[in-house]
């Protein structure tokens, strides 16, 4: 069983627990004991797109994490928090409230590269700690900040069906006069980002821009590398495949997640060699990052060429 299943993670629910529940349905759908993993958390307050590896797909897991990501997410204005998220105590307040107008005008100081601090509330460690268990215990955590890109960030507009949005988001949480003039309780924006990016110390610093302080209440995945919403998968549809429901209506093949780079054929002769784990040479292509298929259009590694050689850079056994 090799491919990948993408989770839209509801509300609740966190990463390794959709990995447990993958692995169940696995199991009741009578396939035995499947290697999966994940590529990218998503906190328990987030919902979205989650992609999730089985067996030789697994093997693309770091490529996944380091891929870019796009978040909605919804800044509520007025109030910041100990986590800068729903959950957490009030750290501070504020009676001011931007205009939409205010707000499109600081997003362009958080596009491109920018030195973000993280959240204390976060998986980092320090001292070999997570900054998260450490600000539990009332521990001063101090974050030092990162290097992050941010490739762009939008006003999300006013109907939440526009960013897939699941049921609980309601109109006044991405409230938003078209004339911009109006002062906002709540703005929603689109954020496509590199990974290591904190979208709520995003959050935090757009509100700290515009005069005010602020947290997120809202925030939905809508892209992790090649995959997106359509081709997420609900918690029932999920248990659905337990129970009996075609496997091909839930796990995408391997080279889904390979969309992003070319692929290359390979002759039988090629094909045996990288199997090996051979450096093949003779081969007319341009240098970079292929995956290689044989004549049956399977998957066979993940190559880099250069100057007419073949290199394994991750074999796949198929």
């Amino acid at each position: 069983m090799n491919g990948w299943i993408i989770f839209d993670k509801p509300l609740g629910l966190g990463s390794t627990q959709a990995v447990g529940a993958v692995k169940r349905v696995c199991r009741e759908a009578g396939l035995g004991k499947v290697k999966v993993g994940h590529g990218g958390t998503l906190d328990p307050l987030a919902t979205g797109v989650l992609p999730i590896a089985l067996g030789e797909a697994t093997k693309l897991c770091g490529r996944m994490l380091d891929a870019s990501k796009v978040y909605a997410f919804t800044i509520a204005f007025g109030t910041e928090t100990s986590g800068l998220d729903a959950e957490g105590e009030v750290v501070a307040s504020s009676d001011v409230r931007p205009t939409l107008a205010q707000v499109e005008a600081v997003l362009p100081r958080f596009t491109g590269p920018i030195e973000q601090v993280p959240p204390a509330y976060s998986a980092i460690r320090i001292g070999g700690q997570r900054a998260y268990d450490l600000a539990r215990k009332g521990e001063a955590v101090e974050m030092t900040s990162r290097g992050v890109t941010i490739y762009s960030l939008r006003h999300a507009g006013l109907d939440p069906a526009s960013i897939a949005a699941p049921a609980e988001w309601t109109p006044d949480q991405v409230r938003g006069d078209e004339e911009g003039a109006d002062p906002l309780d709540f703005v929603t924006i689109i954020a496509h980002v590199s990974k290591g990016t904190y979208i709520r110390s995003l959050a935090r610093d757009i509100a700290h821009a515009v005069g005010t302080v602020g947290h997120v209440t809202m925030l939905r995945r809508t892209k992790a590398g090649p995959f997106d919403l359509e081709q997420a998968i609900s918690l029932d549809k999920l248990n659905a495949f337990g129970q009996g429901a075609a496997q091909s209506d839930v796990i995408l093949p391997l080279e889904a997640g390979l969309v992003d780079i070319p692929a290359l054929n390979l002759s039988p002769e090629a094909a045996g060699a990288i199997r090996q784990g051979r450096v093949w040479t003779g081969v007319a292509t341009d240098d970079g990052l292929y995956w290689g298929r044989d004549d049956q259009n399977r998957p066979i590694a993940l190559i880099e060429a250069l100057a007419g050689t073949l290199k394994v850079v991750r074999g796949f056994n198929l």
